[in-house]
């Protein structure tokens, strides 16, 4: 389940990033009241660290057949 919010945070920071690369515009900042907002930075901070935990999926190992029991 973990697993699952770290990555789904994880897009939406690429897709937020994505967004400031190609528009210049950040969308959690305009939704949040700006990229100094408490909840921004509350966001941010979520994000990053989703990031350092799906560093652990790429040192796993797992067999997926093992996981649907």
């Amino acid at each position: 389940m973990m697993d699952k919010i770290a990555l789904t945070l994880l897009i939406v920071g690429g897709l937020n990033w994505g967004s400031v690369g190609l528009f210049g515009f950040d969308v959690v900042a305009f939704a949040c009241g700006g990229s100094g907002s408490m909840i921004s930075r509350v966001i941010y901070t979520l994000v990053g660290l989703s990031a350092v935990w799906c560093v652990s999926l790429l040192f796993r190992d797992r067999d997926p057949v093992e996981e649907r029991r």
